[in-house]
């Protein structure tokens, strides 16, 4: 991991206390299924002691001559009938929890997605997406994994615990004595597990997070990875932070083992004391042979639900730290999206902005306006800051110095359209009506026919209703440009960026892409990022950027009238262009 990487900023994780404070706000409001839910399985613990106890009657009974083959028979129903109640109980308990658990978890997957869709952008930039898409898949998988199964499991094992060790030491209160003997080994193998696991499971799904980083950045930039050979830079981050993980997590496992092999030890030591102590009492006639056979079945009993409480205690602590990492992200402050000032009239001023990646300064003491109306080009070589500049235009990013002011109606109808346009699962209809959800289908078509998609929409088997998406039909690049172009002009902006939006402009499309964008444009402030010199002519001003700052200004005719890097620029686009 390099020095940069490693200090990169992360979604925060938030407390056991601020965990418990979440969860308990959001069963408050069924505060009367939460104590349904307790009622059950207090019932079910309850109805659990009649077996043992019945079962070491019957043992008195086949001692005495006094038994009656009715005794057995009435035993034999108490044995039924609690078996029975207990099985109804624990299933309405199981039932209600499970209920509880689900609600829960939809209730807090919507504050987290609603939270994450609200953060600011440089915020997402900044810690990268790995980390948020660990934490809506992974950490929600392993929560909605683990709760199900543990809390109806804790609540049943806590209520049976206290009621087993109560009826235990009714029976012969020496036998507290076993209590006192298991206990201080459960409990110092627990605080032993709960110091070491809960940082190696916080560090297992961070470091889960960080190589989910590494993987979507590679993928995402495939193209980019294999065009310039990096691919074993790439696998060997990936490989890295795979290593991590699984070194991670082989800690853990022995952590768990260690812990288990205790719990046997406390098993081993407890069954032995209530061997002792119960030869002892029915030597000195204070309990009967049924009586230590009750007092051994409690102890079964009462050992049971314990380990199973505490081999929970595993799947518990891993769903704890991700639910932490859950609750982070929805106490993460949205704060305002847009990180550009409110400015006047003029819809852009961009003024004395410098602006760079991690420490590495991209952007230079960079100046621009653009009036209304007005269609503005920036040119350049790759890497002279363009896209970076329209990324602050649009707030994606905040600048380290100067200020980007954009005017109050310009700052709500912003669109970005980029090269890489996403297609969302659902119709034609659905990703076109994005930016206006309440538009009808003549306001979708008037938007298709203005770009010139109607036909290309047309053509589609169901027409608008066209499902599209990763599952369904997969539109061309240049018809998903033509849907993000329809998508702008619907939305009416007042403030227009294209990020290399026509880049399909050297193939056959290339006409129609440029028509469609001239169509979003008209009568409205634009920033293009031109990368085909083509675009430049057609715009009222050109900016010329040279590493990261803006180094020529003026009209087409004028730029190349003045013989400057403008002027070769485009002497070398006329000999190379397609």
């Amino acid at each position: 991991m390099s020095g940069t990487e490693a200090v990169r900023p992360s979604i925060p994780v938030a407390t056991a206390r601020e965990v418990w404070r979440t969860c308990r706000g959001l069963l408050r409001p069924r505060g009367g299924l939460v104590l349904l839910v307790a009622l059950a399985f207090v019932l079910a613990a309850a109805a659990g002691l009649v077996l043992p106890t019945a079962l070491g009657r019957i043992v008195d009974l086949a001692t005495s001559p006094e038994s009656t083959e009715a005794d057995v028979w009435s035993l034999g129903a108490w044995m039924a009938a609690g078996a029975l109640v207990q099985a109804i109980a624990t299933g309405a308990g199981a039932i209600g929890a499970a209920a509880l658990v689900e609600r829960l978890l939809a209730d807090l997957r919507e504050r987290m997605v609603g939270r994450a869709l609200r953060l600011p952008r440089h915020v997402v930039e900044r810690v990268g997406t790995g980390d948020l898409t660990s934490r809506a898949s992974d950490d929600v998988a392993q929560v909605a994994i683990g709760l199900p199964k543990a809390i109806p499991t804790v609540a049943a094992s806590a209520f049976t615990l206290v009621l087993t060790a109560i009826a235990l030491t009714a029976l012969h209160p020496l036998f507290a004595v076993v209590v006192l003997t298991v206990v201080p080994i459960q409990v110092l193998s627990l605080r032993s597990y709960l110091r070491t696991a809960p940082p190696l499971y916080a560090a297992e799904r961070a470091a889960l997070g960080v190589r989910a980083h590494h993987v979507l950045a590679a993928l995402r930039g495939l193209p980019t990875v294999q065009a310039f050979g990096l691919g074993t830079l790439h696998a060997a981050r990936i490989g890295t932070s795979s290593w991590e993980v699984a070194r991670i997590s082989l800690r853990a496992r022995a952590v768990l083992n260690t812990f288990f092999a205790r719990l046997n030890m406390a098993e081993l030591v407890g069954m032995a004391t209530i061997l002792v102590v119960a030869f002892l009492l029915v030597g000195r006639g204070s309990l009967t042979i049924g009586g230590a056979t009750t007092a051994m079945l409690l102890f079964l009993q009462l050992f049971g639900p314990m380990m199973g409480l505490l081999l929970l205690i595993d799947d518990l602590q891993s769903a704890l730290a991700s639910l932490g990492r859950i609750v982070g992200v929805t106490q993460m402050e949205a704060g305002d999206d847009d990180q550009r000032r409110a400015g006047g009239s003029v819809p852009v001023s961009v003024e004395g902005v410098g602006f760079g990646y991690d420490t590495v300064p991209v952007l230079h003491e960079v100046d621009l306006r653009i009036r209304s109306g007005e269609r503005v080009a920036v040119v350049g070589t790759s890497g002279a800051g363009k896209s970076t500049l329209a990324a602050l235009v649009a707030g994606v990013h905040a600048p380290w110095w100067g200020q980007v002011e954009v005017s109050d109606g310009a700052r709500e109808r912003t669109v970005l359209i980029s090269q890489e346009v996403h297609v969302f699962a659902g119709t034609v209809r659905d990703n076109i009506t994005l930016a206006r959800p309440g538009a009808d289908d003549a306001e979708i078509r008037a938007a298709l026919e203005a770009v010139g998609g109607a036909d290309v929409v047309a053509g589609l088997s169901d027409g608008l209703d066209t499902e599209v998406g990763p599952h369904a039909h997969t539109l061309t690049v240049a018809q998903a440009q033509l849907v993000a172009l329809a998508r702008a002009y619907l939305a009416d902006p007042a403030l227009v960026l294209l990020d290399e939006a026509t880049a399909e402009a050297g193939s056959a499309h290339g006409a129609m892409l440029d028509r469609a964008a001239d169509a979003v444009m008209s009568d409205r402030a634009a920033l293009i990022i031109a990368h085909r010199l083509d675009q430049a002519v057609r715009a009222d001003r050109v900016i010329v950027m040279a590493e990261g700052r803006v180094v020529e200004e003026g009209t087409h005719a004028d730029l190349v009238t003045a013989g400057g890097a403008y002027a070769d620029l485009w002497s070398a686009w006329q000999r190379h262009r397609p």
